[in-house]
């Protein structure tokens, strides 16, 4: 019988392309590739040791998300972020994530209250493992809350924004003049809902919200 060992694919083509969307969204959240800057595939290509169709269909992910958006005959550059599209973000994250923790807070429980603990835990561990890491734990944070307050749709809204989200928030969190740690804000936001105070618990959404909008609008470009 014929040996075809050597026609194994080590490595699914769909397991591959989560792992270059994975890297690219972190670049680009990161700040690593810049605003206005164009995606060239070849050189992604070699950057990333994948074939063209890869880094196309990647592409086409990241401009769905908004990360990504097309020049014209400049093709494809990483979208930019100006201080409209931030308060624009900031405005209906306010809404959805300040009732979210209201309507958590009313429902908590054991359950809901070990997993704000546990999301916790995870993020004070991220805090030393990169900022992939720490956005990933950011978000099951959002996550955990959003499910408990039954409010499935809005995370669905959140999710779509969420690599604009992520880019938000790496320019906020690089500041050193917060009055307030993000981490701290998010322990205030899980506190409340734990004492099962609605108010607190969206103030504390808000409060933390304002913060970062206020620090954002400094930061970014006015068209």
């Amino acid at each position: 019988m014929e040996d075809v060992r050597d026609l194994r694919i080590n490595e699914m083509p769909q397991r591959l392309r989560e792992v270059v969307l994975d890297r690219m969204r972190a670049a680009i959240i990161a700040g690593r590739f810049k605003g206005g800057e164009r995606l060239v595939e070849r050189t992604l290509c070699d950057q990333l040791g994948v074939s063209r169709s890869v880094v196309r269909e990647v592409i086409r992910i990241l401009e769905a998300e908004g990360l990504v958006e097309s020049a014209g005959h400049k093709g494809p550059v990483v979208a930019t972020l100006d201080r409209d599209q931030a308060r624009q973000i900031y405005d209906i994250r306010l809404l959805l994530e300040s009732g979210a923790a209201a309507a958590c807070a009313r429902v908590a429980d054991d359950r809901v209250t070990a997993d704000l603990r546990a999301s916790l835990s995870a993020l004070q561990a991220a805090q030393t493992g990169g900022e992939l890491a720490l956005f990933d734990a950011t978000t099951r944070f959002y996550e955990v809350i959003f499910r408990a307050a039954g409010h499935h749709i809005a995370w669905e809204i959140v999710q779509r924004l969420n690599g604009r989200i992520s880019r938000l928030r790496a320019l906020t969190l690089a500041t050193t003049d917060r009055h307030v740690s993000g981490q701290a804000r998010m322990v205030r936001i899980a506190d409340a809902i734990i004492a099962g105070d609605a108010e607190a618990a969206a103030q504390a959404v808000r409060d933390h919200l304002t913060e970062a909008a206020s620090i954002a609008r400094r930061l970014l470009p006015e068209v």
